[in-house]
């Protein structure tokens, strides 16, 4: 396994919608391996595949935070939503993608998922709470759409403005 770059907003490849995966082979469960490895070590609850510059439709998350709780860690390729509440939720979100910013998203409060595993078996389950927002989040990701998208337009362009500032700063420290 091994820890791979994350890509910082803005970057073109974030805003590309993703290509589904059709054979999950030796290379795609590995990337899942090194994109659970990276997320853990971010530290962060989510990750897709385009925030490490690969336009293919994989996710990874583990919301499992409670003090003691052993790592329930997902990996998803394929992921979508076949069903949301009319329930919604307020959840401040942050992005691996969009370092220390966090800002309140109103989502679904329930979804249900379909998804195909690892080992290529087809998986379906209703997620709520803080795995609700962390798999719609990251669904987005797979979409073109990060969670800046939601915001209003003042306050996204901030963001972005930052973030760029972020990205010269980064790049002249390891210049």
């Amino acid at each position: 396994m091994s820890i791979r770059p994350i890509l910082i907003h803005p970057d073109p490849r974030l805003k590309t919608v993703a290509d589904p995966v059709s054979d999950i082979d030796e290379a795609m469960q590995k990337l899942a391996e090194d994109m659970l490895e990276t997320m853990y070590d971010a530290p962060g609850i989510g990750l897709a595949a385009p925030q490490i510059g690969i336009l293919h439709r994989l996710i990874v998350m583990d919301c499992a935070k409670d003090e003691g709780a052993p790592p329930r860690p997902l990996a998803m390729f394929n992921p979508q939503i076949v069903w949301e509440s009319d329930d919604r939720n307020i959840h401040e979100e942050g992005c691996l993608s969009i370092p220390e910013t966090w800002a309140e998203v109103t989502r679904p409060a329930e979804v249900v998922v379909q998804w195909t595993d690892p080992a290529g078996d087809p998986h379906e389950d209703r997620l709520s709470g803080l795995w609700a927002t962390c798999v719609q989040h990251e669904i987005d990701h797979l979409n073109g759409t990060l969670f800046i998208d939601y915001l209003k337009p003042l306050k996204r362009q901030l963001i972005t403005r930052r973030m760029k500032k972020l990205k010269r700063e980064r790049s002249r420290d390891t210049a």
